[in-house]
Formats: C-alpha cells, structure tokens, sequence
C-alpha cells in the first residue's frame, strides 16, 4: 500500500512540474512576442530623428520602460502597455520578464549580461509590493542615493552602468539630471562579446569599395570567409539577408542587405510589418562568399520624443499617474540611452543602457554576398518553446550607411 501511495504522488508532482515548466513558456513566449513588436516600433521612431551610422538595443528600452509600467496606475498604465505590447495578464508578463532575463543571463558560449538596478531618494516612500516585482521578477537590486548631491549621484550611478557594460558605455547620466526632486532613477544595462562561430582570418581582411550612396564610393577595411550560412531573399522588402552565427548557436547577427544601394529607409520601413521568424523562414544554409566590412557605432539617444510619438504621452506630463511606486506625485523627465558596437575578425561586441528618471513633479553554386552598400543589422538571441520552435528577440539592431573603425 505505501508503494501505491508514493507512486501516485510521483506522477502528480511530474504532472505538477510539467505544467509549470510550460506557463514559464507561455509567459516568455508573451513577453518576447510583444518585444518584438515594440521593438519593430520603436526602431523605426529611433531612426527617424537618427541617420546615419546607428545603434539601439529596444531590450534595453523595453526592460526598464516596463518597470516603470508595472508602477503606473490608469490611463498611463494603459498607455505603457499599448506601446509595449505587454501580456494583458500581469502575473503572466511578470513571471515572463523574469524567465527572460534569467535566459539571456544563462548563455554558455558567448558573454551576455542583462542587469537592471534601481536608485532611490531615501525620501521616496517606495510601495514595498513596487519593490518587491523589481527586485523578485525584474532581478533588480536597489540603492539610496542623494540626488541633491548630483555629481556624486552621477557618478554612482554611472560606475555601475560602467561596471554592467565592460567600461563600454560612460556618462549614461549627467549630473545636470538630477537635483532633489529627482525620486527615482531606473537603470537597465545590456552586454553582449560573442565570437563568431567560424571566425574571418585576418589576413584576408583587405580594403574593398563601399557605395555610401549612389554617387559616394568609400574604401573600408572589409573581412573576407566561404563557408555555410543561412541566406536568403526578402522580395516584400527588396532586399536579401544572411546569418552569421555565433559560437554556440544560441545568438546570431542577421545582415539585410537592401537590393538598392539607395534602399535602406525603405528596409527599415517595410521591417515595421515583418518578423524575424517570418525573415529567417525565407532562408536556407547553402555555401556563401561572404564580404564584411568591420565597422564601430557608438549612439547616444534621448528618447522622449520618441515615446511619445509612438504613444506614451501622459507619463511625462503632470497627468501622470505612477500610485504604484509610491502615493507621490511623479513624472518621468528622461529617457535615455547609449549604446556601443564593434564588429571584427573574432566576433562582437555590443552594449547598452537605458535611464528612466522619475522625478517629483514641480543551388550549390558558391554565392556571393558582398556587404558593399548600407545595410541594416540585427543582433538576436534564440530560445526554445516547448515544442522545440524557435523564438527570436533582437538584443540590438541598427544600421550602417558608411562603415568606420
């Protein structure tokens, strides 16, 4: 009779696991799938004000945004969510922002970080279940500082953005930021060093023309391999792409190559409708000449204009309600982001980070592809669903009009 027992209570604890194992999915699954839709939004606003050379990590944006919307009450709550496209069930965005970065910050072959950190008055009387999400689903740790101090406040919070990006990214904030209003300041730092999984041999690195438009031809120092990559055409984007994976296959780079030398504003636009699953499905491996020219970004973005144009209006305003932090009365007064790309013969390396202050209101042929005009790149990482389906985030995405070093 106790064997009996016990095998009973075996099975309920399997069936117990597996089901928790697949709502961990399904949250994961639901928060990527509205990242990838902000992202393709807020990308396509980021360029608008952005031309030229450009670097943006929408994970980043979208981490620290999302924990400033989980403090928002009414109609700017509402508003976070219409922009970030959050699950329509909290505990299920919740526990699916905590699996993800819990992800991103397992990968075994490459460097990937994902850290976010909160810097608070002691003034502020922080709602302890506000604190409690961040710390618990957003793995954030939380620090008092004295904004009245702001140089010192700004160099706090500055090392750690230093500390999170590899020295990478500096001055995130300045200290004409922040003075004793300033209540909160919500961090999110992002980074990434891969190693390409075949690397480029140097010494067939050589200087190779680069159409910067249709008249402008540049020589930049391009690297050269043969081998195995997924390609392929995109007729609705008029434009072609491949897959350059990283070692371990869990994180790729993904070059679209418009077919005009003229054609990357209108990559960019038509990218808004397009997935990334649907852009890898139009792909198979086959054997590539590949010609890549090495290339450094370094962006700095304010990026509230660019929130608003894509709705999220109230948030800064007196209108503002963010009950859910504290029963103060708050208002964002910045957002803002930095973030750095380098690629070469051994792989990349890319990082980011994003400030929100709250402040108090007052065939088998060999083909080629040769990157030789401007193009537009993603960084992405690949997960697994239960039923072994991929599902692609882009960690980073930008574009290259003229390569520099």
């Amino acid at each position: 009779m106790r064997i009996l027992i016990r095998s009973i209570w075996l099975v309920a604890l399997a069936l117990i696991t597996m089901s928790k194992a697949e709502k961990n999915v399904e949250a994961l699954r639901s928060v990527v799938e509205g990242a990838n839709q902000f992202s393709s939004s807020f990308f396509q606003t980021v360029v608008q004000d952005n031309p030229g050379n450009l670097i943006t990590s929408p994970l980043s944006a979208g981490i620290v945004l999302a924990m400033a919307a989980y403090g928002a009450r009414g109609n700017t709550e509402a508003q976070f969510r219409n922009v970030l496209h959050l699950p329509t069930s909290q505990s299920l965005a919740t526990s699916g922002y905590q699996s993800l970065i819990d992800n991103l910050n397992n990968v075994k072959d490459n460097k990937l970080a994902v850290a976010n950190k909160a810097f608070l008055a002691a003034s502020l009387n922080l709602k302890p279940s506000y604190k409690d999400l961040t710390e618990v689903y957003f793995r954030s740790a939380s620090q008092l500082v004295n904004f009245a101090q702001n140089k010192e406040a700004a160099n706090i919070i500055n090392s750690w953005v230093e500390q999170n990006t590899n020295n990478l990214i500096k001055e995130l904030i300045s200290a004409d930021m922040l003075n004793d209003l300033t209540k909160l300041v919500l961090v999110n730092a992002v980074y990434f060093k891969g190693q390409w999984k075949d690397k480029f041999d140097p010494k067939l690195t050589s200087d190779m023309a680069f159409h910067t438009s249709k008249v402008e031809v540049k020589n930049v120092p391009t690297m050269y391999r043969k081998g195995n990559y997924r390609y392929g055409v995109l007729p609705d984007l008029d434009a072609k792409f491949v897959v350059i994976p990283y070692k371990g296959d869990e994180l790729s780079m993904i070059i679209i190559l418009p077919n005009e030398i003229d054609g990357l504003s209108d990559v960019e636009k038509k990218l808004q409708n397009t997935s990334l699953t649907n852009i890898l499905s139009q792909g198979y491996e086959q054997e590539i000449e590949l010609w890549l020219p090495k290339f450094k970004v370094e962006s700095k973005l304010q990026l509230n204009n660019v929130l608003k144009k894509m709705g999220l209006t109230d948030a800064f305003t007196a209108r503002a309600n963010f009950s859910g932090i504290a029963d103060e009365t708050l208002y964002v007064s910045d957002v803002i982001q930095k973030a750095y790309i380098e690629v070469n013969e051994e792989g990349s390396e890319a990082a980011a980070a994003t400030g929100l202050l709250i402040m108090k209101k007052m065939a088998r042929n060999i083909r080629e592809f040769k990157i030789n005009q401007p193009f537009f790149y993603y960084i992405i990482k690949t997960m697994k669903d239960e039923k072994e389906n991929d599902i692609n985030l882009p960690l980073f995405c930008g574009s290259v009009n003229e390569p520099e070093i």
